[in-house]
């Protein structure tokens, strides 16, 4: 489980193609002081397993169905990527509940350069946009972010220069991917919802049945 508040900015320095999957070597010496084989590490908003570590980078194996739902598949050698470790229990929950299971990717339309911050509007997957309102949280590359104005096909962010200078939310421009992480608070009351219905419907059966 993660936070969304990004401890490094971080940098891809290799990936070896392994035909349906892809090995990358990522460098971040803060996030992997300590680490070992098996932690997971948070790259651009995905849960990734370390294989190992070695002079403050990590390896990870990064499978054909990660490739195909986030954004990871269009890294290249020296990209830059947000960083984070998992919460540590009894810590500050500085962002919001982050798993790292991306739902989908999105496209960065238009950016709004402002006196002391940056208005961002992102493209939303259709099937994903019940889940997102204004004032919400939601996850872009990892940043646990506010939702400011929320539409059917897009929605808006502000970033502050903090998330400017230290993520790669500065540097990314119009046309760029994005990965993206819905609130899973409202996935499972919205399955909650859906089940609590069907129950209703098949108590009202059975009484039916008992007259």
């Amino acid at each position: 489980m993660f936070t969304g508040i990004v401890e490094e900015l971080g940098e891809v320095a290799a990936i070896e193609d392994l035909g349906d999957a892809a090995r990358f070597r990522l460098r971040g010496p803060l996030v992997t002081e300590g680490a070992k084989h098996g932690d997971s590490i948070a790259v651009n908003g995905v849960c990734l397993t370390v294989v190992d570590t070695a002079g403050g980078e990590f390896t990870a194996d990064v499978m054909a169905e990660t490739l195909k739902r986030s954004s990871l598949g269009a890294l290249t050698t020296g990209s830059r990527v947000n960083l984070e470790r998992p919460m540590a229990l009894g810590g500050r929950l500085g962002g919001h509940l982050v798993q790292g299971h991306v739902d989908g990717t999105g496209t960065i339309v238009e950016r709004t350069p402002g006196e002391h911050w940056e208005l961002v509007r992102i493209s939303l997957p259709g099937q994903l946009a019940r889940y997102v309102v204004e004032k919400g949280s939601i996850t872009v590359d990892g940043v646990s972010l506010t939702v400011v104005e929320a539409a059917d096909d897009s929605f808006t962010i502000s970033l502050i220069p903090t998330t400017l200078a230290l993520t790669t939310l500065g540097i990314k421009q119009s046309g760029d991917p994005v990965n993206l992480e819905v609130d899973v608070l409202a996935k499972y009351v919205e399955r909650l919802l859906g089940r609590g219905s069907r129950d209703t419907d098949d108590l009202a059966e059975l009484k039916e049945m008992d007259r």
